[in-house]
């Protein structure tokens, strides 16, 4: 049966990465969270790896923990900077200060979300080359963002972030997390405020499409 492409488009367009408007109050079930989690490993894996796991964070001091010393060492050692290239009307640079404002109050907030998980997998390529690399990530990177998905769909905001990974062994310690397995990202998670989110101002996809060949002018 063909899909609903208007429902799926929308779907995608308008998964934001949600930070003020992050619901502090209301509790998540267990089961969405489950749910959600039962669904994300059908995304692709390189290779069948299959070696996802979720880290389900909802213990505050666990939570206050995990981000905040990281983030603070973050904005006082770094300053917005425009893309590489970007020309005067990139829609990134208006957008920047907002962004970064909203990053800001995310992290004043983050022990307050309600849940964090954090998406591992099964591995350790820093050693390694590109094609190892690109292959584990690769196998936990779709799985991640269906998860980010079927949240949305269940009236669940998310943000992708992974400034918590420049302390990456001290997370590791706090959640009992083996040295063999790597941490992807920290993923907070709550009901969103609001009705629902447009489509956001992206670089037009035109203007990133290489046809055969690298092309410079784009």
């Amino acid at each position: 049966m063909p899909m609903d492409l208007a429902t799926v488009d929308h779907l995608l367009t308008t998964t934001r990465a949600v930070r003020k408007r992050l619901d502090l109050e209301r509790p998540v079930e267990p089961e969405v969270l489950e749910r959600c989690i039962e669904i994300a490993p059908q995304a692709p894996s390189g290779s069948n790896r299959q070696g996802w796991h979720f880290i389900v964070v909802t213990d505050p001091a666990k939570r206050r923990a995990l981000y905040r010393r990281s983030f603070r060492s973050y904005t006082a050692s770094s300053r917005p900077q425009p893309p590489p290239g970007a020309a005067a009307d990139d829609p990134r640079i208006a957008q920047a200060p907002r962004v970064r404002a909203s990053a800001t109050y995310l992290s004043e907030h983050l022990h307050e979300v309600p849940v964090l998980v954090l998406p591992c997998i099964e591995g350790r390529v820093e050693q390694a080359g590109v094609s190892a690399q690109a292959g584990l990530y690769g196998s936990i990177l779709p799985a991640t963002w269906s998860l980010m998905l079927a949240l949305r769909a269940r009236g669940l905001g998310t943000a992708w972030t992974t400034l918590h990974l420049v302390y990456e062994r001290e997370a590791a310690v706090i959640l009992e997390i083996p040295d063999s397995v790597t941490q992807v990202a920290l993923i907070p998670v709550a009901y969103f405020r609001g009705t629902d989110f447009r489509p956001a101002k992206r670089l037009p996809g035109p203007t990133r499409t290489h046809w055969n060949t690298w092309d410079a002018r784009r």
